[in-house]
């Protein structure tokens, strides 16, 4: 395996997103990335089912066959408020991520049933069975990432870390990500990211993580394209599947 490899990520992938997605995508095979992991929500926020629109399947099959992999991406992205929640939950679900920690504090028996159906989506939607699962927002608790093993899927990956569920061996490597939502936070993530490359440069896998929304803001696509050439230099472009795959 390459000591050094390059994993950029879309999140979000669902037909609200399709065309910016495939903007996105577009862009970074010019960039030199014709290959990534695409984080697919079966149900995005209760309004877009994969499986009830007819040009979803055949994109998807599409970018598939072009080298990128499917991710399954939580089911609804989205996380009901509850009654009398801690000072810690209501950060980590409603300020950190607006209401989009599904599997944040998920019990084992509601993952695997999340975790099931969204399988069963993509499997019945573009005939694509996804070995990876990934959390929205990183949030995944105990139970859901034991749903996730016991369902027999290769990997997930948190903020900091990327696991490889059957031997359960973790592997450090924080993703690098944007927040657009306000300026001081697009102002924050410019700053922050670029350090952040730098501190991973010795690290073995850097993870570059890109949401539809990023495209919208020039500062920051500017410097996901730079970032990105910057890791090309010196890296191999991969999808999560390929990278665990040599991990051997």
């Amino acid at each position: 395996m390459s000591s050094r490899a390059l994993v950029v990520s879309i999140h979000d992938v669902s037909p609200i997103t399709r065309e910016a997605v495939g903007a996105i995508a577009g862009k970074l095979t010019g960039l030199g990335v014709a290959r990534t992991s695409l984080l697919v929500v079966p149900d995005h926020h209760h309004r877009a089912d994969i499986t009830g629109d007819a040009g979803f399947a055949p994109w998807l099959r599409r970018l598939a066959g072009a080298g990128h992999e499917a991710v399954l991406h939580g089911y609804f992205h989205q996380r009901e408020r509850r009654a009398r929640e801690s000072a810690l939950t209501r950060f980590f679900t409603r300020c950190y991520t607006a209401d989009e920690g599904e599997f944040f504090d998920i019990a084992y028996n509601d993952a695997r049933a999340l975790l099931t159906r969204g399988r069963d989506a993509l499997e019945r939607c573009a005939g694509i069975t996804p070995t990876g699962f990934i959390a929205p927002a990183w949030l995944l608790s105990a139970g859901g990432e034991e749903a996730a093993r016991n369902l027999g899927f290769a990997y997930t990956t948190r903020l900091t870390s990327l696991t490889e569920l059957p031997s359960r061996r973790v592997h450090p490597s924080q993703s690098l990500c944007w927040s657009v939502r306000s300026q001081w936070r697009r102002a924050v993530s410019l700053s922050w990211n670029r350090l952040l490359f730098r501190r991973l440069r010795p690290n073995p896998l850097l993870r570059i993580s890109i949401h539809p929304p990023d495209l919208g803001h020039p500062a920051i696509w500017d410097q996901i394209q730079q970032l990105v050439a910057e890791a090309l230099a010196d890296r191999e472009p991969l999808t999560y599947q390929q990278f665990v795959s040599r991990l051997g």
